[in-house]
């Protein structure tokens, strides 16, 4: 039973030396993950601002970038419009040049083209609603 005794005293010996081991190690870990001085807070707000900036920097490029697109489209637009009215310019002139002024059709366009201020624009609107 002596030896029972020795062999429990021992193990008991060497885990309240381990035991105090474990706790600085523990401690050690959890100081590692927590930053220490106001100097390691200083540079994570200092880097966490850079990212956010950085962030904020690629929203306004994306941003400018769609601004521009929108914009090349909207002029795009606008000269297929002038296109298309020269054409229809060119239509309604060789319209006015067919169109006999005592027939049916010229005598409504006459009383139609009076609320122009050519009858080349009323010949375009006329022409642009019956396409």
């Amino acid at each position: 039973m002596d030896s029972i005794d020795k062999l429990l005293a021992q193990l008991q010996t060497e885990f309240q030396e381990v035991q105090p081991q474990q706790q600085q190690l523990k401690s050690a870990t959890a100081k590692s993950f927590i930053p220490s001085s106001p100097k390691s807070a200083s540079f994570m707000d200092n880097l966490l601002a850079e990212v956010k900036a950085d962030f904020a920097e690629e929203d306004a490029a994306i941003e400018l970038k769609k601004q521009q697109e929108l914009e090349q489209e909207r002029i795009r637009q606008e000269q297929l419009k002038v296109k298309q009215l020269e054409a229809l310019k060119v239509q309604a002139k060789e319209w006015l040049a067919k169109v006999d002024p005592l027939s049916s059709e010229g005598l409504w366009f006459e009383r139609f083209a009076e609320s122009y201020p050519s009858k080349l624009e009323a010949a375009i609107e006329y022409l642009k609603n019956n396409d």
